[in-house]
Order: structure tokens, then C-alpha cells, then sequence
């Protein structure tokens, strides 16, 4: 029953966290230039492959290394471990969560994109959504295929950061 909640809650999260990121994300590209909204679309792309960075970190980074930090009392190293211990929620939330919202609203902001740049120019709306369909996809995944292999790499780096950061921000 208590993985029941955890797809609950996850589904829950997901929902609302899409609401406010699309909502988001549509009052500025639609009421900004081309150059505002391929920024924000880049900043979307960057928040899914750094959160697919530290999911990833997160089942490959050791815990036994963190535990001696603890003992030391080294700030963050506690949430560290605990951050390793419930690694499949951290990777689910960060892999699953934030990585598919990314992509879903980097697909809305790459339509509306494409529906700005046909404007301006001569190209028909199907040519440019194909054209910035592709770059979204291949930025997205060869972003996310280099940066696994700097999470595999660096993984208790990537997830003592960010027990440090869950530390400063006193987070649970």
C-alpha cells in the first residue's frame, strides 16, 4: 500500500507541477519576442537534462562514502545518504517527473515557436515545426546521452551537491 501512495503523490505532483509550468512557460512565449521564447525553451531543455543528470547520479553514487562523511558531521553528507537510499523516488521524481514535464513543455514552446517564425518568414508552419521539432529532440537527447556519462562518472559529486543544497535549504 505505501508504493501506492508514492504513485499517488507522484501523479498528483506531476499534474500540478504541469499546470504551473505550462501556464508559465504560454503567458511569456506569448506575449514575448522569438529570442525570449528560444531562451526559455533552451532553459527548459538544460532543467531536463540536469535533472536527468543527478536521477542517474543518484543510483551510482556509493553510500558508504557519505557515511564517513556523516560520522565527520560534514555538512549535507546526511541528506546524502538519504538522498542514495530512496535513489529510485529521486530518480523517478527528477528522470520522470521534471525530465517529462521538460519535454512536454519544450514541445508547446517549440510549436508556438514554430507558429512565430512562419509568421516572419516565408516558411510554412509544417517546415518549421518539423525543423524545430528536430532540434528540440536532438539537443534533448544528446544533451541528456553526454551528461549520463558525466552522472555516471561524477555521481557522488553530483548527489553531495545536491544534499548540500537540500541541507542549506533545511528540505526533508
Amino acid at each position: 500500500m505505501k508504493k501506492n501512495n508514492w504513485i499517488y503523490k507522484v501523479f498528483l505532483l506531476t499534474f500540478f507541477l504541469s499546470i504551473m509550468f505550462s501556464t508559465i512557460t504560454n503567458l511569456i512565449a506569448y506575449n514575448t519576442n522569438q529570442l525570449v521564447i528560444f531562451i526559455i525553451l533552451v532553459l527548459v531543455i538544460a532543467t531536463g537534462i540536469i535533472f536527468d543528470m543527478i536521477g542517474a547520479s543518484s543510483f551510482t553514487s556509493k553510500e558508504a562514502t557519505f557515511h564517513a562523511m556523516a560520522s565527520r558531521k560534514i555538512k549535507g553528507a546526511k541528506e546524502t545518504v538519504n538522498l542514495i537510499r530512496n535513489n529510485v523516488k529521486i530518480s523517478s521524481f527528477c528522470n520522470d517527473v521534471v525530465g517529462d514535464i521538460c519535454g512536454i513543455v519544450s514541445g508547446g514552446l517549440g510549436a508556438v515557436l514554430a507558429g512565430s517564425l512562419s509568421e516572419s518568414t516565408s516558411l510554412s508552419i509544417t517546415v518549421t515545426s518539423i525543423i524545430i521539432a528536430a532540434f528540440i529532440s536532438a539537443f534533448t537527447v544528446g544533451g541528456k546521452a553526454i551528461f549520463k556519462g558525466v552522472a555516471i562518472n561524477n555521481s557522488d559529486k553530483i548527489i553531495f551537491m545536491i544534499g548540500r543544497i537540500k541541507c542549506f535549504l533545511k528540505l526533508k
